[in-house]
């Protein structure tokens, strides 16, 4: 909306427009943290909404209003009491329902609010009908109030969370609109949590799976990941045969889901699932998935999976990554696609930083030096762009001992692209090398290289000669 994009003290398209200079100062007293000056700038809204005229009220300043107001009771309620007077304002009776829309926006807060404060026969009697007809209002944006509240549950108790919430939560997850399905998503592990302990477990296979069950694949992308950043945390809720049974199958579908965001979210929480279900289940279903789209034949998909592997590396822990995963690792780093093999190493240097230089001296390093011989220079070169992003990581023992001799062997390969990049390789090294390393070592080969034939390779050995002072 124009008026919440206000450029400093000007609303967006009135410059010089004296009389909307009051819009921006609402603005900014609704946003102070001082209740006073809120309440203040609550009650000069008649005289804005005369300064900005009919149209403008309706479409700007209410939409700003309810979007941008979740306060103390207290200016709610000087804000419903200023709505009330506000018909001739947004243009007579006939546009009323603008005003509506605001004023039931408010009552999702004081409902819940209230709430909190009264008996159980009361709240039954006096405010569920209110908060349960918010829920099924016309208007996406009262649902959506209901459908993003997480102190509702908590304000009615169990006993009418079980009777009157769970049908209305249901409907939420079934919302026509995708906002508010997504809202409801995001609140379904906190819904089920909150529910009674002795009633939880039915509850939520009978009433809440059944919708889950149809937002896995729902249309909306944000609802689907909204889904899948909490869907996993019902599995220690359910246990786990429910688990095995009835969640399994639910991630397997967003974890082969086309939006990177639901994928990522299934995989960044798999370590809940694993405490509920075990290291051994959770690789016989979800591993098999994540190894097909490792070597899927778009390689976008083998590129998302890659940039996930330093995560799903630290959800499932060494031993299992050297069993399942470590060969995969490799196998991209000679992957067709140059975009594959750069991600490639990147994962490495991740790998090697989440579980330290001595495994990557024992499993990765001697992997990535056997590609120094291969019969295709691609490889070759990967193997000094492995070095590169490895050296620091493993630190002056490994680079001096293993890597250094390979870098410094391949200097008199057959294509002047290797050479070069074996000069490039040595000018990145170099800071981890000590000076003798350099002096004795590397300095003699950069000068070979340095009255190469190639441009290219002369080139790239006198800036690395320069760069590492051994001149």
């Amino acid at each position: 909306y124009a008026v919440a994009r206000v450029p400093g003290s000007k609303m967006a398209g009135a410059e010089g427009d004296d009389s909307l200079y009051p819009i921006a100062v609402l603005i900014d007293e609704l946003r102070n943290e001082d209740v006073q000056l809120r309440l203040n700038s609550i009650k000069k809204l008649s005289t804005i909404a005369l300064a900005l005229g009919v149209e403008r009220t309706q479409t700007e300043l209410l939409p700003f209003l309810t979007d941008t107001i979740y306060d103390e009771d207290e200016v709610l309620l000087a804000l419903a009491e200023q709505l009330g007077g506000f018909t001739v304002l947004v243009g007579g009776p006939e546009f009323v329902n603008c005003l509506l829309d605001s004023v039931r926006l408010l009552a999702v807060e004081a409902g819940v609010s209230i709430a909190t404060l009264l008996p159980q026969e009361d709240l039954e009697a006096l405010v569920m009908p209110t908060l349960l007809q918010a829920a099924e209002d016309k208007s996406w944006r009262v649902r959506y109030m209901v459908a993003d509240s997480t102190e509702l549950q908590k304000a009615v108790g169990p006993e009418i969370t079980k009777t009157d919430l769970v049908p209305a939560f249901q409907n939420l997850l079934k919302d026509c609109e995708a906002e508010v399905r997504t809202a409801a998503a995001n609140k379904v592990k906190v819904f089920c949590e909150n529910l009674p302990e002795d009633s939880r477990e039915t509850i939520i296979m009978t009433h809440i799976l059944p919708c889950v069950k149809e937002l896995v694949s729902d249309t909306n992308q944000h609802v689907k990941s909204a889904l899948a950043s909490v869907i996993m945390g019902l599995s220690t809720i359910l246990g786990k045969d429910n688990t095995v049974e009835h969640l399994l199958p639910l991630f397997l579908v967003q974890l082969k889901d086309e939006c990177p965001e639901v994928r990522l979210n299934i995989i960044s929480n798999l370590d809940c699932v694993n405490e509920v279900i075990g290291i051994r289940q959770l690789s016989q279903s979800l591993l098999p998935a994540i190894v097909e789209l490792a070597e899927d034949a778009k390689w976008r998909v083998r590129l998302a999976i890659i940039e996930y592997m330093p995560l799903l590396a630290g959800q499932l822990g060494v031993e299992f990554f050297d069993e399942k995963l470590n060969s995969l690792c490799m196998a991209w780093l000679i992957d067709h696609v140059f975009a594959i093999r750069e991600a490639a190493t990147c994962n490495l240097m991740k790998l090697v930083e989440k579980f330290g230089a001595e495994w990557a001296q024992n499993t990765i390093v001697p992997k990535v030096l056997g590609m120094a011989n291969d019969s295709n220079y691609l490889h070759r070169m990967t193997t000094l762009f492995c070095i590169n992003a490895l050296s620091e990581v493993c630190g002056q023992e490994i680079t001096t001992k293993h890597m250094l001799p390979v870098v410094l062997k391949m200097s008199t390969d057959q294509v002047a692209n290797v050479r070069f990049n074996v000069a490039r390789c040595l000018q990145k090294i170099g800071p981890v090398l000590d000076s003798s390393a350099l002096q004795a070592e590397v300095k003699p080969v950069l000068e070979k290289l340095a009255t190469d034939q190639d441009m290219d390779v002369k080139y790239f050995a006198l800036e690395a000669i320069s760069v590492l002072a051994l001149a």
